[in-house]
């Protein structure tokens, strides 16, 4: 069996029930669940209908996302995410490099690596470089003024934490800013890159060895084996190309408003809603949403 689960922007609702319901009939399903009013909702199927992806295509025209699962297995056991654009709705090095007067190029360096355009680790070095002799108190001041939660990050990490799930934050950022954002939300653990400083400015070198799309992998392999739990049952989310290795590992890989080239090699796309999609798609009505 399967669930297919649709779902829009959680701040401007309005999942019309007419369409949920042409849909289950086109496609055979079962009984529509509203796990969220105007918001979210699913049905069950017997087989993944042939015409999945382009009736996906019609709705993103709509505004309306569509996952289909299969329905065993959707509630997981641990959470793995990337932070930059994901659990937060910035590039942490973008924003230290605007501080340091080279915004506009290091941004254009950091979207061309996350399309894949470029090597992960060259495009690390070539920003973190750009960044030498910034004071390493600007770390701080961005974190206060700059820097903000993705909408929906604190009810997810709330809700799945509360039925005993585990959470890991790894990204190919800065453990400066990982820290943090793990001690807000409520994370187990965060793993990421060290940015090298002396005498109180940063050198523009990275610590390595230097944390990559294989770096997700492996912590997706260590924290399952380490916790006894199969990758199966892990949700993994992100939005670059160095999240690949651990969406396509994990058993459910969630590209969240994810670059072009990574969404075209994901089954699970988020393109309209926020990070509580990623409790819809485990079968969480918003009812049991959980308030940080």
């Amino acid at each position: 069996m399967f669930v297919c689960t649709l779902l829009t922007d959680p701040s401007n609702p309005a999942l019309d029930p007419a369409l949920i319901d042409n849909l289950r009939n086109a496609w055979g399903g079962g009984d529509v669940q509203w796990l969220a009013v105007d918001e979210a909702a699913a049905f069950a199927l017997e087989r993944v209908p042939d015409n999945q992806w382009e009736v996906w295509s019609d709705l993103q025209a709509l505004g309306v996302d569509l996952v289909v699962l299969p329905a065993e297995g959707r509630r997981k056991k641990m959470l793995l995410a990337d932070m930059d654009s994901t659990m937060i709705q910035q590039e942490c090095i973008d924003e230290l490099a605007d501080v340091a007067g080279v915004g506009a190029r290091v941004k254009d360096i950091t979207a061309r690596a996350m399309n894949g355009e470029l090597d992960f680790e060259a495009a690390i070095r070539e920003r973190v470089g750009l960044l030498a002799d910034l004071p390493e108190a600007v770390i701080g001041q961005v974190l206060e003024t700059r820097i903000t939660l993705m909408p929906g990050g604190p009810a997810l990490l709330a809700t799945m934490k509360a039925h005993g799930a585990y959470a890991a934050l790894v990204s190919g950022g800065f453990t400066a800013f990982t820290a943090a954002v793990a001690a807000k939300l409520g994370f187990d653990e965060n793993r990421a890159n060290t940015l090298v400083t002396d005498n109180g400015v940063l050198t523009g070198e990275v610590g390595v060895p230097i944390l990559g799309q294989q770096a997700k992998v492996d912590a997706l392999e260590e924290i399952t084996a380490r916790l006894g739990i199969a990758q199966a049952d892990v949700l993994a989310v992100g939005d670059g190309a160095n999240d690949l290795g651990m969406l396509g590992r994990a058993g459910m890989g969630v590209a969240l408003h994810a670059k072009p080239a990574v969404a075209a090699q994901c089954d699970v796309r988020v393109n309209f809603g926020d990070l509580t999609a990623l409790l819809y798609l485990q079968g969480y009505a918003k009812s049991e949403f959980v308030t940080p």
